[in-house]
């Protein structure tokens, strides 16, 4: 089966949205979460030398899986009018850069990081899905993420898209998924006060 990129029925632009629209964005999130290891998996298994891997949801997966991520993600030019709305946007004086990731590079992004959570969930009892709605400003408002490391809560989604760029800029490795889920591992490990 082809890999399918994801088709979120949302904007995403969790901000503009209502609290019933980001409830539901949550529920198809939730939902959505099995459809999108098997698409993750089929797509990894399709790779020449990954034939084997399995959604185990085991740390030792994480490494495999990081591998064959840094050999997926890959970039588009942006178009000219893209560049022109993000100098409008930007007030640091930096241009933007002038490629961005793929539709297929998010989707695979998204995916990994819903395997992420997955993996914590099963490794981690006391992690547990969350979504905050009363700030806006909050950095992850609306968006679903895992609590149960201490006082910060985990957007797997979020750290699986940094992850991509730093993959596509060549600043990361493939090795970076496993540390990833050391380091938040250590967090939940450690006592809550």
């Amino acid at each position: 089966m082809p890999y399918q990129v994801i088709q979120p029925p949302f904007t995403l632009k969790f901000r503009e949205m209502s609290k019933q629209q980001l409830l539901d964005y949550a529920a198809w999130f939730r939902s959505s979460l099995d459809e999108r290891t098997s698409q993750l998996e089929g797509a990894v298994r399709a790779t020449p030398g990954f034939e084997s891997w399995a959604a185990t949801f085991t740390p030792e997966s994480l490494e495999k899986l990081g591998s064959w991520f840094a050999g997926a993600v890959a970039t588009r030019a942006r178009a000219p009018e893209e560049m022109a709305e993000l100098k409008l946007q930007g007030d640091l004086g930096m241009s933007p850069p002038d490629v961005d990731l793929t539709d297929r590079s998010f989707s695979l992004a998204m995916d990994v990081g819903m395997y992420l959570a997955r993996t914590f969930e099963g490794t981690h009892p006391g992690v547990v899905w969350k979504q905050y709605l009363d700030n806006r400003n909050f950095a992850d408002y609306g968006q679903p993420v895992l609590n149960g490391f201490g006082p910060v809560p985990l957007n797997p989604v979020r750290i699986a898209v940094t992850l991509a760029y730093g993959l596509a800029s060549k600043k990361q490795t493939g090795k970076r998924l496993r540390e990833i889920f050391d380091y938040w591992s250590k967090q939940a490990l450690q006592p809550r006060h």
